[in-house]
């Protein structure tokens, strides 16, 4: 069995060294859907349940979106992202460093790997606009 939680925040992120409009800073709305498995839960208050939403909710909220919702995030290993970050750092505004490019796609294995820890997480669905989302399972691509 499946059951999915959407969630919403709002991040800033550039794409240095991309050839698209991304090279600037800019920001999104952010569509998180966490998905989880497992088998039925047999007895207790949360029987015929995997999991309660309530719970993943508190989880998400903890590990993710406390850390992306109105921040910057950058890779950490690039240059020119991490002296925004400083300077943004010293004016004390939010931000967040990623082991990756700040793209949907690596964003979403971020997470991915953020919620195994505390859940069952068997998708995490990302939407960078309205129109445009990623999908990953946790198997390479």
């Amino acid at each position: 069995m499946r059951i999915a939680k959407e969630f919403t925040f709002d991040m800033a992120h550039m794409l240095d060294g991309h050839d698209g409009k991304c090279h600037n800073l800019h920001g999104h709305t952010y569509t998180l859907q966490v998905e989880v498995s497992g088998d039925l839960i047999a007895t207790g208050s949360s029987a015929e349940m995997v999991l309660d939403y309530g719970d993943i909710k508190r989880i998400v909220k903890e590990h993710v979106t406390a850390k992306l919702d109105h921040a910057f995030a950058y890779f950490e290993e690039n240059e020119n992202e991490c002296r925004i970050a400083k300077l943004l750092q010293e004016m004390d505004r939010k931000t967040v460093a990623l082991p990756c490019r700040s793209t949907a796609e690596g964003i979403a294995m971020v997470i991915y790997d953020w919620l195994t820890p505390y859940l069952p997480v068997s998708a995490i669905r990302l939407g960078e606009t309205p129109t445009s989302f990623c999908e990953y399972t946790g198997e390479p691509s």
